[in-house]
């Protein structure tokens, strides 16, 4: 793909305080959609398959989609089978967290207040040809992106990591990024969370449910970008995102539509865990 520039935008729900700046690069337009504000769990699951799969009947383009969540454990689908999930959904409930049922990835994580979730939906014609290198891209802009914080960040699985996964991100001996990946017939969905602050209430909160669950795990490999450095925030960690993402892009500000909104809602119950 050949061009010329990429760009940042100029909308700014989330404040970021980012401006236009145009850089040379190739031109790949992305449309970025911001979530000031959480939506309920399981629509915000229902969003981001929502997204997937508009962009894979060609009536979007490719979107990437930042968002704050709620207090929110994710349970992904060898969790839903296993015995102890209904027990584990009773735990998630019992420390004020929604239990829902997630687009992508492994085992069960942890959203909350203190996190970035994001969900990057791209059309492909063939999207099984593509899993590791949109894996690598991913997990490669995050590290470009924490570097601009100032944080030095590695993929790879850490010994003893919940959720664990080859693209995860970790720093400070403790994991801080996890993303998984859903395929449609003419898209892919990468998507996962970046913890920024509070990695204790991560821990916390997974012991009683990998507990349930039968899963072994070190809750110190858990943590967060202010365990590096405490004067990160999500703004500050947001920007950096989209400014990386803006080094071989245009930018261009989106929002929800009506059909994507109408298609979320009408799938959202599937995303509920049930109990």
């Amino acid at each position: 793909m050949n061009g010329s520039r990429g760009g940042r935008l100029d909308a700014d729900p989330m404040g970021t305080g980012f401006a236009t700046t145009v850089r040379s690069g190739p031109m790949r337009s992305i449309t970025v959609v911001h979530d000031a504000a959480p939506l309920s769990p399981g629509l915000d699951t229902a969003m981001s398959r929502a997204l997937l799969l508009r962009v894979s009947e060609g009536a979007l383009g490719e979107t990437f989609r930042l968002h704050l969540p709620g207090r929110v454990m994710a349970f992904g689908k060898r969790d839903v089978i296993s015995p102890g999930y209904s027990k584990a959904v009773a735990a998630t409930r019992s420390m004020g967290f929604a239990a829902v049922e997630r687009l992508a990835g492994g085992r069960a994580a942890v959203f909350h207040e203190g996190t970035l979730a994001f969900s990057w939906s791209v059309p492909s014609d063939d999207p099984r040809r593509g899993i590791h290198d949109r894996f690598r891209e991913l997990s490669g802009l995050l590290v470009r992106a924490f570097e601009r914080l100032g944080v030095a960040s590695s993929v790879g699985e850490l010994p003893g990591e919940y959720c664990p996964g080859e693209y995860s991100i970790h720093a400070g001996g403790r994991k801080v990024m996890g993303v998984g990946q859903r395929l449609a017939r003419h898209a892919a969905h990468i998507g996962g969370v970046i913890v920024v602050s509070d990695g204790r209430l991560v821990r916390n909160a997974l012991l009683p449910v990998y507990d349930a669950l039968g899963l072994e795990w070190d809750p110190a490999t858990a943590g967060s970008l202010q365990d590096v450095d405490p004067s990160i925030t999500l703004q500050r960690t947001a920007a950096a995102v989209l400014d990386t993402l803006a080094e071989n892009a245009e930018l261009i500000p989106g929002s929800l539509d009506s059909e994507t909104l109408a298609l979320a809602g009408s799938i959202e119950h599937e995303h509920v865990s049930p109990g």
